[in-house]
């Protein structure tokens, strides 16, 4: 597509009426997402069948979302949160299993292995991650994109490294898939919240797990979703697991799931590589603009943009109708499909006063 099509498209798909500057927080639902969760929640205050939610639904979101990040459906379970999927890595490993962390990501990678209590964590600077691998590392767990300033992670030399040591590897991809092109057939473990750049709501995430990994992770949430026959699984002890990653499946919450439908039926409409051109050219447009104003953003090409010291404006540029963060006393701006270059200009006016 065009990349001076988007701004065109996304006008018909979204209805905000405010620059809003904050995907890294929360995206911004499609009209079509909108009305799918609408119907859903008229049919169950109608009482109609229509409202108990659509499992086929949440199997083609299911397979969307493979399709969006290179690996096939088998491999993908559905769940609620990011902190679910990682905690349940967490419980696989056995006592004193050393966890290697980037310093200062985001708490739902880092707290389920720090407060198991049991586990060796240890913790090094993002750049330096692949040299701080050892012979005891068992698993090494990482943002490909830090939440609070847009850093990137050098996925390829941590992957090299977990893989000369035989150590497993867990990416977190929330702030990486919908904008990136990112691949999560390389790792053992990805998890992705589908609230932010994928456009969706909160309570729909994904897990993705290799086939390798698939058969040391035991599901200890499964209810009767994760049977292989679940409509067979409702009452008493199932017969048989999924054979695939939809044994880590948790029951879905269904409205946020109908949203994800059309959401990312619209990134693959329109394409990850003119979402991440058109996102990323934002950014560098906003980047040379606070160089302009004597800002220094922290260094990064991403469509996360923080500026160390300016969090404190964030309230003043909400109240002139422009939502951004404020993160680990930074001013964070995020740059999505739905933004234009007038967005970016009008963030730069506001903060020039």
């Amino acid at each position: 597509m065009d990349l001076p099509l988007l701004p065109d498209l996304c006008r018909a798909e979204f209805a905000h009426s405010t620059t809003y500057l904050n995907t890294a927080t929360s995206g911004i639902l499609p009209r079509a997402a909108v009305a799918e969760v609408r119907a859903l929640a008229e049919a169950a205050g109608a009482g109609l069948p229509a409202g108990f939610g659509d499992f086929e639904r949440v199997n083609r979101v299911r397979a969307a979302f493979g399709r969006l990040v290179g690996v096939d459906a088998g491999r993908v379970a559905v769940g609620s949160s990011v902190a679910v999927h990682v905690g349940l890595v967490s419980a696989s490993l056995p006592a004193g299993a050393e966890v290697l962390l980037p310093e200062d990501d985001f708490a739902s990678v880092i707290n389920p292995f720090v407060l198991r209590g049991d586990l060796k964590v240890r913790f090094a600077p993002l750049e330096t991650l692949a040299e701080a691998v050892g012979a005891d590392t068992a698993l090494v767990a990482l943002s490909a994109v830090q939440s609070a300033d847009g850093r990137t992670a050098d996925l390829a030399a941590v992957r090299a490294a977990t893989a000369a040591h035989g150590a497993r590897m867990l990416v977190d991809a929330t702030h990486a898939a919908g904008w990136l092109p990112f691949d999560a057939s390389p790792y053992d473990y990805t998890v992705t919240a589908g609230y932010k750049w994928l456009l969706g709501g909160r309570g729909a995430s994904y897990l993705t797990v290799s086939e390798e990994a698939q058969g040391g992770l035991a599901p200890l949430h499964a209810g009767w979703v994760a049977a292989e026959s679940m409509w067979d699984a409702t009452y008493g002890p199932m017969r048989q697991l999924a054979s695939d990653a939809r044994r880590f499946d948790e029951s879905p919450a269904f409205l946020p799931y109908h949203a994800a439908e059309p959401s990312l039926a619209l990134l693959e409409r329109i394409g990850i590589a003119a979402v991440h051109a058109h996102d990323t050219a934002l950014a560098a447009r906003y980047r040379a603009g606070l160089a302009r104003l004597g800002h220094e953003a922290v260094p990064g090409t991403t469509p996360i943009v923080s500026v160390p010291g300016l969090g404190g404006r964030q309230g003043a540029l909400l109240e002139a109708g422009v939502s951004t963060a404020a993160r680990a006393g930074a001013l964070r701006a995020s740059f999505h499909l739905y933004n234009t270059e007038a967005d970016v200009d009008r963030l730069l006016d506001v903060l020039a006063g």
